[in-house]
């Protein structure tokens, strides 16, 4: 009887901890799939491993302004600008035309607004004077696609003088450079000689980032000049120089080689007057002129300051000797002509002189200041042009 109570009590106490044993193995299986519950992360569907190919960013496009007058056919240079932009993998370039009321500065504002990655450049040294100027104090870059008889800036830069699609493959994919820009601002009145301060209320092209911005403000980029050299510029006609290039401007130097000297005072950077008699007095940025001549050898595109030469020279022995010293490439002073550096001039003459900015005659003067804002003009150069500030031979 004991024996088989015992078995009955036996058989109990294996039936409870199988049940307890089921309990157990339920409770941990209950655990385990609350924890894969909705704070649980879903395994993923099949196709988010699959690489999703996200659209290509959009390709840029630049702007062109053209001075009509130095191309034979608009219609065939728009489609080798389209051709040489999309082999560049760029769009298809916004193109607008100069006009004999605008040479740029409206057009490069127009094109601004269009929200364009680069404005080019193309026609002569005016063209790229007036693109510049409304392009100093922004961040857009300019490219220089070479179309005039002096090209000074571009060989200066050594940019392509001689194949628009080597030109547009450096204004695409060139390096930025900034380089300062020259202003002048003829018989100023209430205009003194500032340090460059910023405006940011004003808009690109209106005096952005630089000094003493005014009506008569005007920009160079590569050389201003008062007398001889001016008087040569307004002599030299367009069609003198569509035939004969740059020699036009050696023939008409020698027709007003001998103009009589005048007496001028000139102020640097606040200092004491200098008065001198002169030919001709220049001011410049960079110092490499048509038909190669090195004016200034050591002037530099971006060391925030220019250049100034007094020729001096008197009579046909000193011209020559003035001349020789040119042409020797040499930066110091001379006997026929002095030379300084100032971040800031005032030129002050007794009679009424011509005065010319990168080749363009702007009017007469008899006082006028020159001032330059350093690197505030961002140019596409090519990548084998130093990237820092250096003479350029």
């Amino acid at each position: 009887m004991e024996q088989e109570w015992l078995k009955v009590l036996a058989i109990v106490v294996g039936i409870i901890a199988i049940a307890l044993l089921i309990t157990v193995a339920l409770a941990i299986r209950s655990d385990r799939r609350a924890e894969s519950g909705r704070h649980a992360k879903a395994r993923p569907p099949r196709d988010a491993f699959r690489q999703v190919e996200e659209p290509p960013p959009p390709k840029k496009r630049a702007a062109v302004i053209v001075n009509p007058t130095k191309i034979e056919s608009m219609e065939a240079l728009r489609a080798r600008l389209d051709a040489a932009m999309t082999a560049q993998d760029w769009q298809e370039p916004l193109v607008m035309e100069t006009t004999a009321e605008d040479p740029g500065l409206g057009q490069t504002r127009a094109a601004l607004s269009e929200g364009v990655d680069l404005v080019c450049a193309m026609g002569g040294d005016g063209t790229v004077r007036a693109v510049a100027q409304a392009l100093t104090g922004s961040t857009t870059p300019m490219g220089l696609l070479p179309a005039g008889t002096g090209n000074l800036l571009a060989r200066n830069l050594l940019v392509p003088m001689d194949s628009i699609e080597d030109a547009v493959v450096v204004a695409t994919g060139g390096r930025n450079r900034h380089i300062d820009v020259g202003w002048i601002t003829l018989d100023p009145t209430d205009v003194p000689p500032t340090e460059g301060h910023d405006k940011p209320d004003e808009e690109p092209g209106e005096g952005a980032g630089s000094p003493n911005p005014g009506p008569e403000r005007q920009a160079f980029l590569v050389m201003a000049g008062i007398g001889f050299d001016a008087h040569v510029m307004e002599a030299t006609s367009e069609e003198f120089k569509a035939r004969v290039g740059v020699a036009a401007y050696f023939a008409q130097g020698a027709k007003h080689i001998f103009r009589p000297r005048f007496t001028t005072t000139l102020v640097m950077d606040g200092g004491a007057p200098v008065t001198c008699k002169a030919r001709t007095i220049l001011a410049g940025n960079c110092g490499r002129l048509t038909g190669g001549i090195q004016l200034m050898p050591d002037a530099v595109v971006d060391d925030g300051e220019l250049n100034v030469v007094a020729i001096t020279a008197k009579g046909i022995y000193g011209l020559a000797g003035a001349a020789t010293h040119i042409l020797a490439r040499k930066p110091e002073s001379h006997a026929q002509l002095d030379r300084w550096t100032a971040r800031t001039l005032e030129v002050t003459v007794e009679d009424p002189q011509k005065v010319e900015i990168d080749g363009d005659v702007i009017g007469e003067a008899r006082h006028a200041l020159i001032e330059v804002e350093p690197r505030s003009l961002v140019v596409r150069v090519s990548t084998a042009v130093p990237a820092t500030p250096t003479l350029i031979d």
